[in-house]
């Protein structure tokens, strides 16, 4: 079982992820929808394709675009498709 915490709770729980690139993409129901608040931040990677994110909210604490996912991922990362990562200080584990 895989776990994301943050802030001292954890905010997505799974054994079913998609490791890419070192991260863990956890399926979208696994995630604590009460957490996420959608970001305007979007980055583009040449292979996996147009990345969103989301801000993450625990506790009244905000980890701003501490959450990413490919909506339409190229064919390469078709993996990924409906899957949630994180970072800056998500702990995943």
């Amino acid at each position: 079982m895989v776990q994301a915490r943050w802030n001292g709770a954890v905010i997505a729980d799974s054994d079913d992820t998609v490791v890419v690139e070192g991260n863990h993409y956890f399926p979208r129901g696994a995630v604590d929808a009460e957490v996420l608040s959608d970001s305007a931040t979007t980055s583009h990677c040449p292979w996996k394709g147009i990345a969103h994110y989301h801000h993450v909210t625990v506790d009244g604490q905000v980890n701003a675009d501490a959450a990413w996912y490919y909506p339409d991922p190229k064919e390469a990362a078709a993996a990924i498709k409906g899957r949630i990562a994180f970072w800056k200080g998500v702990e995943v584990g």
